[in-house]
């Protein structure tokens, strides 16, 4: 099994940052990717940024590419999402999700581990 638990989220103006942390804990020997998902409120859970565990290759949605960036520390096992010039749109509930599997890294169905989530909420 695999823990994770996401920190970082808050309350940020429009144009404002904020960086996100994940810390993995438990066997994550066997991980092959970490990223990102949100969910806002009626709306389904959207992918938003992963990255390959070993590779470290990162995936954005086209919503946050030249804004987030990931990232990650191997000696901490924990995964970073620094969001830049963010956007009231960009207000939900951000999950970390990891998996030890190869599939369609898009979707929320392919990652067996995943966070409580932290609420990120821009005002306008």
């Amino acid at each position: 099994q695999v823990q994770l638990v996401e920190s970082g989220g808050g309350l940020v103006q429009a144009g404002g940052s904020l960086r996100l942390s994940c810390a993995a804990s438990g066997r994550t020997f066997g991980t092959v990717t970490m990223g990102w998902f949100r969910q806002a409120p009626g709306k389904e859970r959207e992918f938003v940024a992963i990255i390959r565990w070993r590779a470290g290759s990162t995936y954005y949605a086209d919503s946050v590419k030249g804004r987030f960036t990931i990232s990650r520390d191997n000696a901490k096992n924990t995964v970073y999402l620094q969001m830049n010039s963010l956007k009231p749109e960009d207000t939900a509930v951000y999950y970390c999700a990891a998996t030890d599997y190869s599939g369609n890294i898009y979707s929320p169905s392919s990652y067996n581990y995943w966070g409580k989530g932290t609420q990120v909420t821009v005002s306008s």
